[in-house]
């Protein structure tokens, strides 16, 4: 009888890579220009072995001081191109939109947990454009925006009593403030005051989103075929995971909108994204599969990429006290002691807004940017990037390794150091440049509400924005979190047995990044200030 031997994960990636290398000698083809430069692979697997796990924005960097700003490895055949520079990164993504606008196919997030159906998945295409359109349709302005200025400021109002009665449980309840805001914008629902089991869920499935999508967390990205062994396949944990992941995601994308439908029935529905576009006309199964995934995009993108930002501004004002008492004299200046600001005080507080923005450059929620994926071959500046590359933006980096894009030294002055003026023009010297050129992304995949990055690279603002939310709803929550707080918190470094603790300022890894868990003390700034924050907030 035959007998078949067992088989292991190692003939495995050796049976791959000889099968790799023989296609490559049947097919190969001289290149019309040489490969950028990259770290040296072995035969067969390529550079397999140098692809990072864990934090891979810092071997990234490390490729970019030694081999330039554009960096190349390969792995059983796929390209993959890392960009460290800002300039490079608009040339290729931005003027070159039209060959770089393409995502690649993820495994193991998009495929196996099912993230293929959200907005920063897609492939470009139809689908892709009708996402965006319906998020340009509700939040495609600022103007848009605007119409949520109520919901922002309420929600806001009640976080600043959450922190007033628990000030350990800071992390907590920024979380919690940001599903209440976009769940009421996406899908009208107005969260419970604790343990609301959609905010509850929703966190769950972005925290596994942003493990699945992790660059080089799972091997069956580097190894595709991974994705069909079964189950009970030994080392398949991966797919367990997948499938209960798969589980969250699916009820998190269908139960919000089952229950606006439900309302809209009823006629009870408040007005959300979901609503004003289900509103008025039959819309068929595509259509409604689209509306569902874009509100769920815009969950998505407004919970946990908001959190990470708010969180860094927390760290920001705990570390650099002088800077928070430059804003809180200008928001005492303009608002008062005796109301809370509101976004119709924004146009006069121009510090604060450039601190928003110096909270995006100096703590960068996802380093490393989305990837995508090339649609045809290109030469650029003297390099060959075949089709189907994925070129991944290294857009931050952490310290002491070096600085690119937002931590760039040729860009940024002192980049460690977290300096709201070096965004406003003073003694002759014009503004250093903005985040928003790296931050919301390029070309065809910017986030919505930003239609060409050339034309507007000097008057809107960006930010990491992995999960494409709209980009005036991004920057309009951090700021009134960052105007509210200011206004009537002061925020320190907790004192513990006659020690000051300062907080590190590192990175947690994952594709969106936060500051690791930190302590500040957080106190009313004034008996005034006090009154403020216990007055009651209702829409």
């Amino acid at each position: 009888m035959l007998t078949i031997p067992n088989v292991t994960w190692l003939d495995l990636l050796c049976l791959t890579g000889v099968g790799v290398y023989l296609v490559k000698q049947v097919i190969i083809k001289k290149n019309p220009a040489p490969y950028p430069p990259g770290p040296r692979g072995w035969p067969l697997i390529g550079n397999i072995l140098d692809m990072p796990r864990i934090k891979p924005w810092v071997a990234f960097t490390e490729w970019g001081q030694k081999y330039g700003d554009i960096a190349h490895i390969e792995v059983l055949g796929r390209h993959i191109i890392v960009l460290n520079s800002t300039k490079t990164a608009l040339e290729m993504m931005d003027s070159k939109s039209t060959l770089y606008s393409d995502r690649p196919v993820l495994p193991m997030a998009g495929e196996l947990v099912g993230w293929k159906d959200s907005l920063p998945f897609l492939p470009y295409g139809n689908r892709f454009r009708q996402q965006r359109k319906n998020f340009h349709r509700i939040i495609g302005s600022r103007a848009a925006v605007d119409v949520y200025n109520v919901v922002e400021e309420v929600e806001t109002r009640r976080f600043l009593k959450r922190v007033l009665a628990k000030p350990d449980q800071l992390q907590e309840h920024v979380r919690h403030t940001a599903g209440a805001i976009i769940l009421r914008i996406s899908h009208g629902y107005e969260v419970k005051e604790n343990n609301d089991p959609f905010v509850d869920l929703a966190d769950r499935v972005i925290i596994n989103g942003s493990q699945a999508a992790s660059p080089g967390a799972y091997m069956v990205d580097t190894l595709p075929f991974l994705a069909k062994v079964p189950v009970w396949f030994p080392g398949a944990g991966f797919k367990r995971i997948a499938r209960k992941w798969r589980e969250t995601l699916e009820e998190m994308v269908s139960a919000p909108h089952k229950l606006v439908k439900d309302q809209m029935a009823a006629g009870t529905a408040p007005v959300s994204l979901t609503s004003n576009l289900l509103e008025g006309r039959d819309v068929s199964a595509e259509e409604e599969h689209s509306v569902k995934w874009s509100a769920f995009s815009l969950y998505s993108g407004g919970a946990d990429t908001t959190v990470s930002a708010i969180n860094s501004f927390f760290l920001a004002m705990t570390l650099f006290p002088d800077v928070q008492k430059k804003a809180q004299a200008e928001i005492d200046a303009v608002v008062g002691s005796d109301r809370l600001p509101t976004f119709a005080d924004r146009d006069s507080l121009p510090y604060t807004e450039v601190l928003v923005k110096e909270v995006l450059r100096w703590n960068v929620v996802v380093p490393t940017g989305f990837p995508h994926r090339v649609t045809e071959d290109d030469i650029h500046n003297g390099y060959y990037i075949p089709k189907g590359s994925i070129v991944l933006p290294n857009i931050w980096l952490v310290l002491p390794f070096g600085w690119f894009m937002l931590k760039d030294p040729r860009t940024y002055t002192n980049p460690s150091q977290f300096n709201p003026d070096r965004f406003l023009a003073k003694d002759g010297k014009d503004p250093e440049t903005e985040p928003r050129t790296a931050c919301f992304g390029f070309g065809r995949r910017i986030c919505p509400g930003v239609f060409n990055s050339h034309q507007l690279i000097h008057s809107i603002l960006t930010f990491a924005c992995f999960w494409c939310t709209g980009i005036h709803l991004a920057e309009a929550s951090i700021w009134i979190s960052t105007v509210m707080s200011l206004a009537v918190f002061d925020i320190s470094k907790v004192v513990e047995n006659g020690i000051e603790i300062t907080p590190s300022v590192e990175p947690s890894p994952g594709t969106i990044s936060h500051p690791k868990p930190f302590k500040c003390s957080i106190k009313p700034r004034s008996a005034t200030a006090l009154r403020l924050i216990e007055q009651d907030a209702n829409y």
